[in-house]
């Protein structure tokens, strides 16, 4: 941007708004221009000052930042970036909030909150950095049936057949970060019962991938679930790296299982897709399929070329669909896309992948 990104604050707390102000007025690229302690008041502030983001906190008094944050990406779709206490129903709303559009979150610490805010101050610029050059999409109304499955893809029920043995030979890789809980969402509601094992890294910290698993795993036919380490990767299960810790693949005689532990940051993240795919690229080699998912950085996206460079076949979403076109343009540089698709297309191609591969393996037999 050649203009600094402006800003507003929207949270009850005095202190919060005032730690938060005087964090984006530090930066260079940024100001904060306005701050309200409740959703009306930011309401008319957005319609006179047209911030370029703002920072929303959850619990606030005359309304709440949830049903503020529905109407307002109804009404006035704009990047927003949630403020969220780390605590079971903070992590609970926060998934509800990227549902509804929010580009990212910030955990706010329960204690320390001045020191802690300061501790995030990093964290904090370059979410609203990220969110300032998001495709920010109108949240569908209430009445809107939701898009899972939509833009192009057929339903699971009809692209789907029984997979049977293939599926425990194969492995879907699935990487993302900035908009990656909804897209993840979309490619898993498409995908079968039968579905080969699924591992998936999506930058989370921690305290926050139990709650996503369990909204995913009440809408999907597979099961969803935090990996846990040594367990078993069986088809029909999805497993997500718990926030916080390093997530790759191994092999115990014939099976994969998960391997979680608390491994340094790569590329600055833990969990990181680089981890993820490295060892797909060493341990499942031409029996995995990748998929790159929207997220700001690089992060997969040396690790996805060793993918397919091992036999993988590998799927990246597309520019048009991407909340932010990071690592997939990533991915793409390197050379590890074999297909570029619309997020709705990416699980309607992969079933038809895997249905033809298994058709083969039936006429051979």
């Amino acid at each position: 941007m050649s203009r600094k990104i402006r800003v507003i604050v929207v949270d009850d707390s005095a202190l919060v708004r005032s730690l938060l102000s005087e964090i984006i007025n530090r930066q260079r690229d940024m100001e904060c221009i306005g701050t309200a302690n409740d959703p009306l008041i930011a309401r008319e502030m957005i319609r006179e000052l047209n911030p370029d983001v703002i920072t929303l906190d959850v619990e606030m008094p005359r309304m709440d930042g949830i049903d503020f944050l529905g109407r307002l990406m109804r009404l006035r779709p704009m990047p927003v970036v949630m403020i969220s206490t780390l605590t079971e129903r903070g992590a609970e709303v926060t998934m509800k909030a990227l549902e509804l559009g929010a580009v990212d979150f910030v955990a706010k610490p329960r204690v320390g909150l001045a020191s802690g805010l300061n501790d995030l101050a990093t964290q904090i610029v370059d979410k609203i950095r990220v969110a300032a050059v998001a495709q920010v999409r109108r949240a569908p109304s209430r009445d809107t049936p939701s898009s899972a499955g939509s833009g192009g893809g057929a339903p699971a029920a009809q692209v789907s057949a029984l997979l049977g043995r293939l599926s425990t030979e194969k492995m879907i890789c699935i990487g993302a970060s900035t908009g990656g809980t909804e897209a993840i969402k979309e490619v898993l509601v498409q995908m079968p019962a039968d579905s080969p094992g699924i591992v998936i890294t999506q930058h989370m910290p921690p305290g926050f991938t139990t709650s996503f698993a369990a909204r995913l795993n009440g809408l999907c036919q597979i099961t969803v679930k935090e990996a846990v380490n040594g367990e078993r990767i069986l088809p029909g299960h999805a497993y997500i790296a718990p926030g916080g810790t390093q997530f790759h693949v191994a092999r115990s005689g014939a099976n994969y299982v998960a391997v979680v532990d608390d491994g340094p940051p790569v590329n600055r993240h833990k969990p990181s897709v680089e981890v993820l795919f490295k060892s797909a690229a060493a341990v499942v080699g031409r029996n995995a399929f990748g998929i790159m998912l929207t997220g700001m950085g690089n992060d997969g996206a040396a690790a996805m070329r060793e993918m397919k460079d091992a036999g993988s076949y590998n799927y990246v979403q597309d520019e048009a669909t991407c909340i932010v076109f990071g690592m997939p343009r990533e991915a793409i540089a390197h050379g590890a896309a074999d297909e570029v698709l619309p997020l709705g297309q990416i699980a309607p191609a992969l079933i038809t992948r895997l249905r033809g591969a298994t058709d083969r393996l039936h006429h051979r037999i």
